[in-house]
């Protein structure tokens, strides 16, 4: 396949511009997303239905997103499909503080997130081909770093609006809706610094079923979701994490700086993650960030102090920066041009099944016995056991060193 990239030692502006989208979209759902387990028990949530909700939210996004693979494959411009998903996003986000009920929210959430479905695959696809291979790591790193340096800013505005408005629900509701502000910036964005690759090659077929596409994908593929599925079956919602540091000690106002400082970790290593899958390879910086997931899952199920949930949730950034970038390069390495969209997809939907499973289980896991060490263990377990898979199996020629 010929390569009329740029050269590999810089990102090109298109690659940027996404991280710069991601940015302000992380910095709006940030102000929310450490208060939100928080303002559905003040509605009256249970913790099934918080997983329910959190689940939920990625389950209707995942089954988009194996749609918006497919048409991202065939469309001439996939700037649409982008500015499409995260106009949605902005709109229907900041809507949550109006919320009285629990369903009310779910509404919001799943709404949201079917912007998040219809943009990621796309969005995914693009900074995939714009790449040289041998940055693919560092582009997909960076793309995640920016979303974690977004997400950071984020919750550091969460934090001092909290402190400056109190933590009850009204304050909480006045918090959410300065949402809107950072998710118009990304729209800006799109409109202005994103443009399709010109010389872009398109799938050929007019394929209507979008699962058509996957049975040509290529096996290793296939052998590197097994593992990955395994994996998946751990990753249920962050809320729960932030309802468990509440519960060992960390006051509320503080949640959103508690996560402001998980992202700071994020977006601190997530380029370094990236490029360190280019130099050894995918397979076993996934595999290290996996089982550093299942040490700290571990370490919410045992542990019962507030400053344990703050190391805690330092080592889970970590987890983060090993894995985001990776994750994303190991299927563009697998996949040629003209089928990542699918493959993207593909993934994105059988992932986003899998957490729905995950979140409503842990929730119900820690309702049903009033403690969150055996959800809490059975993650940390699943992550091993993904591991372990991913150790057993060969997906690429990088990932066998």
């Amino acid at each position: 396949m010929s390569n009329t990239q740029p050269a590999p030692d810089k990102l090109p502006p298109v690659v940027k511009a996404t991280g710069f989208v991601s940015f302000f979209t992380d910095m709006g759902s940030e102000i929310i997303y450490p208060i939100m387990p928080v303002f559905l028990t003040q509605l009256g949530v249970s913790r099934a239905m918080i997983g329910s909700i959190e689940g939920l939210a990625e389950g209707l996004p995942a089954l988009i997103k194996l749609f918006a693979g497919a048409l991202a494959d065939r469309v001439r411009n996939r700037k649409w499909l982008v500015l499409s998903g995260y106009a949605l996003s902005t709109l229907f986000k900041p809507l949550i503080a109006f919320a009285r009920t629990g369903g009310f929210v779910l509404a919001m959430r799943l709404l949201d997130r079917v912007g998040k479905g219809l943009r990621t695959a796309p969005r995914d696809a693009l900074v995939a081909d714009y790449t040289h291979p041998s940055m693919r790591g560092h582009a997909f790193g960076f793309q995640r770093g920016m979303d974690h340096a977004g997400a950071l800013l984020g919750g550091l505005i969460g934090f001092a609006l909290l402190w400056w408005l109190g933590s009850d629900l009204p304050a909480m509701r006045k918090a959410i809706a300065w949402s809107f502000i950072p998710g118009i910036l990304s729209v800006f964005t799109i409109l202005f610094f994103i443009k399709e690759k010109p010389d872009r090659h398109t799938g050929t077929a007019k394929v209507r079923n979008p699962f058509a596409g996957i049975r040509s994908l290529p096996k290793p593929y296939f052998t590197y979701i097994i593992a990955a599925s395994a994996f998946a079956l751990a990753n249920s919602s962050d809320a729960f994490l932030l309802l468990r540091a509440k519960d060992m000690g960390v006051a509320v106002p503080f949640l959103p700086l508690l996560w402001s400082m998980l992202h700071l970790v994020k977006s601190s290593t997530a380029v370094w993650g990236g490029k360190l899958s280019d130099r050894i390879g995918r397979r076993p910086v996934l595999i290290t960030g996996w089982l550093v997931y299942a040490a700290v899952y571990a370490g919410f199920a045992l542990f019962a102090n507030g400053w344990q949930a703050w190391a805690l949730f330092l080592a889970y950034g970590l987890f983060y920066g090993l894995t985001e970038g990776a994750s994303r390069a190991v299927i563009a390495d697998l996949i040629p041009e003209g089928q990542r969209g699918v493959a993207f997809g593909f993934w994105g939907m059988l992932e986003g099944i899998l957490l729905v499973a995950a979140s409503i289980l842990t929730g119900w896991l820690w309702d049903r016995t009033g403690s969150a060490a055996i959800p809490f263990l059975f993650c940390g377990a699943m992550s091993f056991l993904g591991a372990i898979l991913l150790l057993a199996t060969r997906t690429t020629r990088g990932d066998s060193r």
